[in-house]
């Protein structure tokens, strides 16, 4: 076996390395040899500015994807994605649930910023993002941009809050955390779906629903360039694929009857089997939009970035990665994170650069010629140097706050407080399931460390009490 550094060899076993090393056969090892470290391609004339399809999957875990080394799994669309761009192995959620690192997308800042990013999800009617907050959409509408929002929103309820209220022009989808995928009961016990701030009826399997409407907004004849934020709620609970009515319908009875919570989260259903099955419904949904993109003659001019919110739970196959949903531990927060875009950047790369939520915020208000509020200043970084310039990242910390967990990364080196306040010091090339801790060994880089993490987290609003 050739040589390869320890950073390299951590990276390559979300691609397949780990999986093809124990001889089992999976799309990942048709992939990951062809892959090569990213290099920015040198720039060749002037561009236009691209369009933007942000697509978020809702609870996938870091290695659901077959080029990411689910050996149970086979998502041909994702896979053909990431070796048309650059595979990121060390991508990163702003958060670890969903209304959060929603929040750092959107504001490209920390949820602890906002009072409505402290809710870890949103859960009622008196939470949400505050509509005079900038946002990724509010800045780019303000660059020229056709807005747009499609699929789970997960930001607050109406009346006070909705994606409209932030500054997208359009949306279809729905407000709460989670929803019956037939029957469209959500979380609060109510219909939700919407087309705007007025319910939308359509009782079908909601993933074939949200790709319709992302099928016919990207084939647009469009005049202006436009964001597409597409947010399946695909794999999350209930565990439904297309062909489960009857298990739905049992489902929204059971919500009618105001057991709303214990029938969303599905607790007595689903299985691996039926999750690979919503993973690879995620995938071909995601084949259709890339497909009427291509058709629209759109495709080079036009960045796709994938990712997850927070990382998988119960059926999700994350390994090696310890944790999972709701914790800071790999496991809750790195997620698979693919981008694409043909006119600046070539396919079949991997970079094993740390990235996350609100870095993805900076790098397209960048690429779409907005700036900045400065009233409202961003805590990511954008990746627009190093993607197109070649540039290095610069030396920088990420950071993560969650009811019982806080968690820094430096490097290599990871800084993470469990919920009984015990901290701990990994060393993630080494070490990517968190489980040699160097607390003891290196007692002054931990206090670097959680000295860097407090200093952070003064700034931020305290949370409420419970």
């Amino acid at each position: 076996m050739p040589q390869i550094s320890r950073r390299a060899f951590g990276g390559l076993v979300g691609g397949g390395a780990a999986t093809a090393l124990a001889a089992t056969a999976t799309t990942a090892e048709a992939v990951a040899p062809a892959e090569r470290p990213f290099r920015a391609r040198p720039a060749t004339g002037g561009h236009r500015r691209p369009n933007v399809l942000f697509i978020l999957a809702d609870d996938l875990g870091w290695a659901d994807l077959s080029v990411y080394g689910a050996p149970h799994i086979r998502t041909p669309n994702l896979d053909r994605l990431a070796a048309q761009g650059v595979r990121f192995t060390d991508g990163y959620a702003g958060s670890a649930t969903c209304s959060p690192t929603r929040f750092s997308l959107y504001t490209g800042r920390f949820p602890g910023r906002t009072p409505g990013g402290l809710a870890e999800p949103i859960g009622n009617r008196t939470q949400g993002l505050d509509p005079d907050h900038p946002t990724l959409a509010s800045l780019l509408k303000e660059a020229g941009y056709a807005t747009a929002l499609i699929g789970k929103w997960h930001c607050g309820f109406l009346p006070d809050y909705s994606p409209t209220r932030s500054s997208w022009d359009e949306f279809f989808g729905n407000f709460g955390g989670a929803l019956e995928y037939f029957s469209k009961l959500g979380q609060l016990g109510e219909y939700d779906l919407y087309e705007g701030d007025a319910t939308y009826q359509d009782l079908r399997y909601y993933t074939t629903v949200l790709t319709e409407r992302a099928v016919e907004y990207v084939g647009r004849d469009h005049e202006r360039p436009w964001l597409l934020n597409l947010n399946f709620t695909t794999p999350h609970w209930p565990w439904l694929a297309e062909g489960d009515e009857e298990t739905g319908a049992e489902i929204a009875a059971r919500i009618r009857a105001g057991q709303v919570l214990p029938a969303l989260r599905h607790d007595d259903g689903g299985s691996v089997a039926k999750y690979a099955q919503l993973v690879e419904s995620l995938d071909a949904a995601v084949g259709r939009v890339l497909a009427a993109l291509r058709r629209s003659g759109q495709e080079r001019d036009t960045v796709v970035v994938f990712a997850s919110d927070n990382g998988g739970e119960r059926f999700s196959y994350q390994w090696p990665l310890s944790g999972e949903k709701s914790q800071l531990l790999e496991g809750g927060i790195r997620v698979p994170t693919i981008l694409r875009w043909p006119a600046r950047i070539d396919g079949r790369q991997v970079s094993h650069e740390p990235v996350y939520s609100p870095d993805w915020t900076a790098t397209l208000l960048e690429l779409g010629g907005a700036r900045p509020d400065p009233a409202y200043p961003l805590d990511g970084h954008s990746l627009a140097g190093y993607l197109l310039r070649g540039e290095a990242l610069p030396e920088r910390d990420l950071f993560w706050r969650v009811r019982g967990n806080r968690a820094l990364r430096r490097g290599d080196f990871k800084y993470y407080q469990d919920a009984a306040g015990r901290d701990h010091l990994y060393h993630l090339a080494e070490d990517v399931r968190e489980q040699a801790d160097l607390a003891a060994e290196r007692p002054e880089l931990l206090a670097e460390l959680k000295g860097a993490w407090e200093a952070v987290a003064r700034g931020l609003l305290p949370y409420p009490r419970a």
